[in-house]
């Protein structure tokens, strides 16, 4: 067997793969029952897993305008990549749920000033309703640069 193919074995293995530390951030767990059954995302080795999220004011309504529902949830992904050390463009995978994809320009055109750097990859997926009736969702992958 060369180095190589042992290096990568070692690093695969599952003991290695499990070895690495879990933090969840937001952390909810099956004791708080009044709380939705998920975190808002874990963050495993230099990875962070996003949770769903949805754009809703404070009162839980949803903004008047696309622009102003992009900006609340995007602000939301920020915040909780903040509490996890990291930045907007640290993300490197995200994929947008949306309603009507005739908000797909409104979107795009809030998007865009959330990144000084080169755009993660994107989906941007006709989802049909969403939680809330929610114009968008946005779930994403983080990697610490």
């Amino acid at each position: 067997m060369t180095s190589r193919v042992l290096v990568a074995s070692l690093l695969l293995s599952p003991a290695v793969l499990h070895s690495q530390e879990r933090r969840y951030i937001d952390p909810r767990t099956p004791d708080d029952t009044a709380a939705l059954p998920f975190s808002a995302a874990v963050l495993a080795g230099n990875t962070l897993y996003l949770s769903g999220k949805i754009g809703l004011k404070a009162d839980r309504s949803v903004p008047a305008t696309p622009e102003e529902e992009a900006r609340i949830v995007l602000d939301d992904v920020k915040s909780t990549l903040q509490k996890a050390g990291m930045s907007m463009d640290d993300l490197v995978s995200v994929q947008v749920f949306c309603s009507d994809l005739s908000y797909y320009d409104a979107f795009n055109r809030v998007y865009r000033g959330y990144f000084t750097k080169a755009f993660p990859a994107r989906a941007f997926i006709g989802s049909g309703p969403l939680l809330f009736k929610a114009r968008f969702e946005v779930q994403a992958i983080a990697v610490r640069r």
